[in-house]
């Protein structure tokens, strides 16, 4: 999916996430928390996620608030991760500027030898977030660009209102 975020002072900024998972709550993914995503989450705690499938000419856009999940839930799912992802959580400063790829290379070669066969923890830098969602917007292309846009709002009562916009 892609992710949108903005920095405090409104920049935005958008790349491709894993979804790892929905429920009523909302939409998960995982991330270094220091990342440039991390920065702008903490700054501005809303985002945007856009799934898009060109073949079906479909597209389903969320708006919410976005929030770290529990410690607990980030541990699982990192657990669950191969040993090499898991390395790759310690070794790479996710947005930061570095030397080469030979210097990532290396420092996660460090990692390695510094584990070793014993567990890997999560770094505490490294989490996952929920985005909550606000509005639910989907889209289905049409000929002649009459697409169908069928928009969902929450309410404050809890409800979702359902409202059709023009293409």
């Amino acid at each position: 999916m892609t992710l949108a975020t903005a920095s405090a002072d409104g920049m935005p900024d958008a790349r491709i996430v894993l979804l790892k998972g929905f429920d009523e709550k909302g939409f998960s993914f995982f991330t270094n928390y220091d990342s440039s995503k991390g920065r702008q989450i903490q700054e501005n705690p809303r985002g945007c996620l856009v799934f898009f499938w060109k073949e079906l000419e479909r597209q389903i856009r969320i708006t919410g608030l976005v929030e770290k999940l529990p410690e607990t839930e980030s541990d699982i799912y990192y657990n669950s991760r191969p040993a090499g992802s898991r390395i790759g959580a310690w070794a790479s400063p996710q947005s930061e500027v570095i030397d080469s790829s030979e210097w990532l290379i290396q420092r996660s070669e460090q990692m390695k030898d510094k584990y070793g066969d014993k567990q890997i923890p999560r770094p505490k830098d490294w989490g996952g977030y929920l985005v909550r969602p606000v509005t639910i917007e989907f889209w289905q292309g049409r000929p002649n660009r009459l697409h169908d846009r069928l928009q969902y709002s929450l309410q404050e009562n809890g409800e979702w209102k359902i409202e059709r916009l023009a293409p």
